[in-house]
C-alpha cells in the first residue's frame, strides 16, 4: 500500500515525531510519499530531517501561480469533480476566518496533489495536523482523488481557525486519529453522529533503541533543561517568571533553552529586564544527539505550555530516565502523574512553576532517578514507536479493505 504524507512543512525540528512516524510504517511495508505544503524556512540541524528534506516534495516550490497550469489541466479534465470541490471549499471558506481566498488557494493546491496522487499511484493521503494539510487533502478527494484521513493534535490544533470545518472534514474522511485521549474526546465533540467509530487514538512513540540508551544517573548539577518552540503557546515567557522568582531567593540554578522561533528576540530581552540571563542559556535548535545530551545533563525536565497535544519531549525525557515538570493541559496529564514521575501545575502560574522547579533543583538525586525510571517504564508500556507504527498500519490497511465505490483508481 502506498500512503502520501502530506504535511504544512516538512520536516521540521520540531516535528520529529512525524519522520519518526513515516520510517515506522516503512518498517511495517507500506510505501510514503513525503508531500509539503511550503518548503521548510529554517536551518535543518539533524541528519535525519536533512535527510527528509531530500526525499520530500513541496507544493508550492515555484509559488502559488506556478499551480495554474495543473489546476487548468484539472478543471478541463474534471469539470463535475471540479465544481463539486468548489462548492466544498466555498463553503468552508465562509465558516472560517481565514476567508474564500485562502480556500480557492487550497484547492489550487488540491489539483497538484491530485495529479502527483495520480502519478505516484498513491492509494491513500494521510494530513498531519487538522489545518490547511487537511483541507487540501479533502479537496483533492472531492476532485476525485484518493480517500484521506488526518492526525489532529493539541489544542492550538483543534482551537484554529479551520477547526470551524471539522465536522466536515471527519464526515469525509477514511478516518482521523488523536494523539491522546484528551485528544480523542475533542474530536468526538465535533463528530457528526454516525461517524464516531472513525476516530482512533494513535500515540506519539519513542524508539526502543532510546528507552535503551538511558542517560545514566541524574546529575548533582541544579540544571534544568526546556525544549520548545519558542513561540507564544509554549509559555516561555512564564518560565522565565518562574526563574527570577527562584533568582530571588539566590538558589543556584541553570536552565538550558532548546529551540527557537518568533519568540526568541523578545524572550531574551525579558530574561535580561528580570536580570536573569546568568541563569539562562538559550541554545536554538539542536540536533537529537544534542537534546539527548542535554537532557541527561539536567535534573529535570520543564515545559510551561498553555496549549499541547502530547509532547514527545516529556516522552523523550522519561526515556532518558528524568522527571518531568509540565502544565496540567491537552493530554500531557496522561503522561506525567504527580509525585510518581513528575509535576503538574497550572498553566500561567509562574509561582506553582518556580515552587516545582525549586523541588526539583533540591530534591535528592536518588529521588529524582525513581521518578525518571517510573516514567521511563510508563512510556515503555504505552509509547513504542514501533508498535505505534503497527497500529497506524493496520488502519490504513482496514481502511483500504472497507473502501466502497466510487473506489480510487490511480493509474487512471
Amino acid at each position: 500500500m502506498k500512503v502520501a504524507y502530506l504535511t504544512n512543512q516538512y520536516p521540521k525540528t520540531s516535528h520529529t515525531f512525524v519522520r519518526r512516524e513515516i520510517l515506522g510504517l516503512e518498517e511495517t511495508g507500506l510505501e510514503v510519499e513525503r508531500i509539503s505544503v511550503r518548503a521548510v524556512d529554517e536551518p535543518l540541524v539533524d541528519e535525519g530531517d536533512r535527510a527528509e528534506r531530500s526525499r520530500t516534495r513541496v507544493l508550492l516550490a515555484h509559488g502559488a501561480l506556478g499551480l495554474l497550469p495543473q489546476a487548468l489541466a484539472v478543471c478541463a479534465l474534471r469539470p463535475l469533480r471540479t465544481l463539486r470541490a468548489l462548492r466544498t471549499a466555498v463553503a468552508m471558506g465562509w465558516r472560517s476566518p481565514r476567508g474564500l481566498l485562502r480556500h480557492l488557494a487550497y484547492l489550487a493546491e488540491a489539483c497538484r496533489l491530485l495529479r502527483w496522487a495520480t502519478r505516484l499511484r498513491v492509494e491513500h493521503v494521510h494530513a498531519h495536523f487538522s489545518t490547511n494539510p487537511t483541507d487540501v487533502a479533502l479537496l483533492c478527494r472531492e476532485l476525485g482523488g484518493p480517500p484521506f484521513s488526518f492526525t489532529a493534535h493539541g489544542t492550538a490544533d483543534l482551537g484554529s481557525p479551520s477547526a470551524a470545518s471539522l465536522p466536515t472534514k471527519i464526515e469525509k474522511a477514511a478516518f482521523a486519529i488523536a494523539v491522546c485521549e484528551d485528544g480523542r474526546q475533542r474530536l468526538l465533540q465535533r463528530t457528526p453522529s454516525g461517524h464516531e467509530h472513525k476516530v482512533h487514538v494513535v500515540r506519539c512513540g519513542v524508539d526502543r533503541v532510546f528507552l535503551a540508551a538511558g542517560a545514566g544517573q541524574v546529575p548533582a548539577a541544579p540544571r534544568l533543561v526546556c525544549v520548545a518552540r519558542l513561540s507564544p503557546e509554549k509559555g516561555i515567557d512564564v518560565l522565565l517568571q518562574a526563574a527570577a522568582v527562584l533568582a530571588e531567593e539566590d538558589l543556584a540554578f541553570e536552565i538550558s533553552l532548546i529551540g527557537d522561533g518568533p519568540e526568541r528576540g523578545r524572550l531574551e530581552s525579558l530574561a535580561r529586564e528580570l536580570g536573569i540571563s546568568s541563569h539562562v542559556r538559550f541554545h536554538g535548535w539542536k540536533s537529537g544527539a544534542e537534546v539527548h545530551a542535554h537532557t541527561a545533563d539536567s535534573r529535570a525536565l520543564v515545559l510551561a505550555s498553555s496549549s499541547e497535544g502530547l509532547p514527545v519531549v516529556i516522552l523523550e525525557a522519561f526515556a532518558l530516565r528524568r522527571p518531568v515538570i509540565a502544565t496540567a493541559v491537552g493530554g500531557i496529564s496522561e503522561l506525567v502523574v504527580p509525585g510518581e514521575c513528575g509535576w503538574l501545575v497550572a498553566p500561567g502560574s509562574a509561582p506553582e512553576l518556580a515552587a516545582a522547579m525549586r523541588e526539583a533543583l533540591t530534591r535528592p538525586t536518588a529521588d529524582l532517578d525513581a521518578m525518571g525510571g517510573r516514567g521511563a517504564s510508563r512510556v515503555r508500556v504505552a509509547h513504542d514507536s514501533a508498535e505505534q507504527a503497527r497500529r497506524l498500519a493496520r488502519i490504513f490497511r482496514a481502511s483500504r479493505a472497507e473502501q466502497v465505490s466510487p473506489r480510487w483508481a490511480p493509474s487512471v
